[in-house]
């Protein structure tokens, strides 16, 4: 694997993003790290699961300047896969622990929206669903997720602003739920991971699926004409012209 490193010690399994200096999500990240959830839900060793980033990026969000060498029906496929990854990890059966270490953009913001639990680094790491800044869309499964969180009111305020939080900002409105320094964010993440861990995992199981099925399938139903909308947005000029300024330091 390229992008993801698993490790594993005392039943809890940290997945660490680390594609280049900002995370950024194309298809071969969105394939790995579909394939490393999928494992880890068989695997019983794993009673609960980290997921952070290398860096100072927790994840930038999609690779633009990559994607937009997409054709559309490639770049669809892409969507569509990205949409299925993190369908998957919102209903991940096991307890999974967002260590948000650094940036949390876009893409990167809906990977975190994922996790049962939140805890970012305070500091000058954003979190943020600011696509609406280069003329893009979101899907119904960020929408459904980031509702989740945050409630209506604010789901709306987050995405119709594209505004980028710190931290306390993000815990102010449900966005992450604590906040901690990055020299004690592996080992807080650890802790509550090692709580989560001893619940009964059937009993979680059942209780996470009582919560976030009903989401998942109201966003199911939606997902798909999200996604075309998204597609013609995308190839839209104006957005084109935006996207094409964008430069990743990878």
């Amino acid at each position: 694997m390229n992008s993801i490193k698993v490790s594993k010690e005392s039943g809890i399994t940290t997945v660490t993003m680390s594609r280049g200096k900002v995370n950024a999500v194309n298809e071969a990240f969105v394939d790995e790290l579909g394939a490393v959830f999928n494992d880890l839900a068989s695997d019983a060793d794993t009673k609960a699961v980290i997921l952070t980033g290398d860096g100072k990026f927790f994840s930038f969000g999609f690779d633009i300047p990559e994607l937009l060498n997409y054709p559309k029906n490639d770049f669809t496929r892409y969507l569509k896969k990205f949409s299925s990854m993190y369908t998957q990890m919102f209903l991940f059966q096991k307890p999974v622990i967002g260590a948000i270490n650094g940036h949390a953009t876009a893409g990167g913001c809906i990977l975190a929206l994922t996790c049962d639990f939140r805890i970012m680094v305070t500091g000058k790491a954003k979190i943020a669903l600011n696509e609406l800044n280069i003329g893009a869309a979101v899907f119904a499964g960020s929408v459904g997720m980031l509702k989740s969180a945050v409630g209506e009111r604010n789901a709306e305020k987050v995405l119709l602003t594209g505004a980028m939080y710190t931290a306390e900002d993000a815990q102010r409105i449900g966005l992450v739920d604590s906040v901690t320094s990055e020299e004690k964010l592996m080992a807080e993440a650890k802790r509550i991971a090692e709580g989560f861990s001893q619940k009964n995992p059937d009993a979680f199981k059942t209780l996470k699926n009582l919560l976030r099925r009903p989401a998942a399938d109201c966003f199911g139903r939606s997902e798909e004409d999200s996604i075309l909308d998204f597609i013609e947005i995308w190839y839209s000029e104006p957005t084109q012209e935006v996207l094409k300024g964008v430069v990743i330091n990878k």
